[in-house]
């Protein structure tokens, strides 16, 4: 798929230009490499990093996946901006770029934080009472994916209601819920232990 002209690929799908830049120039620095050094380990041209680090960038997912592995980081913590506690992404939302190479696009939804597990679930529900979970261990986030139906779903004090393809984290220390609203509701729950 051609980028419209004069516009963005980066830009035009929501990429956050001032996470990716922040990221960067933090992420070079925590490495204590030159921006030369960077751009020359990345096969990169040094004023493509210079551009990228002002924000001004035109980043593609092959520039940013070169650079993550040359600074050793994961590939979304260059892209994703901090986030509060309690997040939703909807369908089609999140920071997002596009391949100059093919036609792809790859949405973050979130990043594993250092020295954390991760459980993940298939979870098929259907209408009626809902799931209200007592709080898990301190530090515990989760997070879910809706495949299909409809679901009211996190705090049990505020929660969202979602559709197929949303996304949404929560603090899995408070008391939480996950109620059908169709039948035969299918999400993906990741369970995050620090």
């Amino acid at each position: 798929m051609a980028p419209e002209t004069g516009e963005e690929p980066a830009r035009r799908n929501g990429a956050p230009l001032a996470a990716i830049a922040a990221s960067l120039q933090l992420e070079r620095r925590r490495a204590g490499l030159s921006l030369a050094e960077v751009a020359r380990r990345a096969g990169i041209a040094k004023s493509t990093l210079s551009q990228l680090e002002s924000g001004s960038g035109n980043p593609s997912v092959e520039t940013l996946w070169a650079l993550s592995v040359t600074l050793s980081v994961p590939f979304a913590r260059l892209v994703e901006p901090p986030r509060p506690a309690v997040q939703v992404i909807r369908a089609g939302e999140g920071p997002a770029l596009a391949s100059e190479r093919s036609d792809y696009l790859a949405t973050v939804l979130s990043t594993a934080p250092p020295n954390t597990r991760r459980d993940l679930y298939r979870v098929v529900a259907e209408p009626g009472t809902p799931r209200e979970s007592e709080p898990h261990m301190p530090g515990v986030v989760e997070h879910v994916v809706l495949s299909t139906g409809r679901a009211l779903v996190g705090l049990i004090t505020d929660p969202v209601e979602l559709h197929p393809g949303d996304y949404t984290s929560y603090p899995g220390d408070l008391p939480h819920l996950f109620k059908a609203l169709e039948p035969h509701t299918v999400a993906i729950l990741v369970s995050e232990h620090v």
